[in-house]
């Protein structure tokens, strides 16, 4: 996979994601119950996370660094998950688009930057990218879309 496949990949699991929650109203971003509590708003938030997680180890691993397990530092992933929810929780709505939308930015231009090496063949650096964007977003990219169909 070459870098343009990789970006090619990144945005068209993007862009489903996005479409997932086009047009509904603020109201509807922030009612309950799509994921659990979650709201389509929580989901956002949480992506985010995901993709800032991205950006602070993706470097880590170029340098060859280690990076601290979830378990040790947290309690576990869904541990991080809740921490992570609960202080986001309080932002607004235009907060929490205007961060996703920085993130995903500052992402790609990280991404288009990376060495040749680290994106070509299945690496560390691919594996980690790949968990916290492009298959991490079609999980809630469905969530999204069944919430919308029960509750249409």
């Amino acid at each position: 996979m070459n870098l343009q496949q990789l970006l090619n990949k990144l945005e068209k699991a993007w862009r489903s994601f996005q479409e997932s929650y086009s047009g509904l109203s603020d109201q509807k971003m922030k009612e309950p119950g799509v994921t659990g509590d979650w709201s389509v708003k929580d989901i956002l938030a949480h992506v985010t996370t995901w993709e800032q997680e991205a950006l602070k180890t993706l470097p880590l691993i170029l340098e060859g660094g280690r990076i601290p397990r979830y378990s040790e530092v947290y309690g576990g992933i869904d541990a991080f998950n809740a921490q992570m929810s609960d202080q986001k929780r309080d932002l607004s709505l235009s907060v929490v688009l205007k961060e996703l939308d920085e993130t995903h930015r500052r992402l790609v231009e990280y991404v288009q930057s990376a060495p040749e090496d680290a994106i070509t063949r299945e690496t560390r650096f691919r594996r980690r990218l790949r968990l916290d964007t492009y298959s991490h977003y079609p999980i809630h990219d469905k969530a999204i879309r069944e919430w919308r169909k029960r509750s249409a």
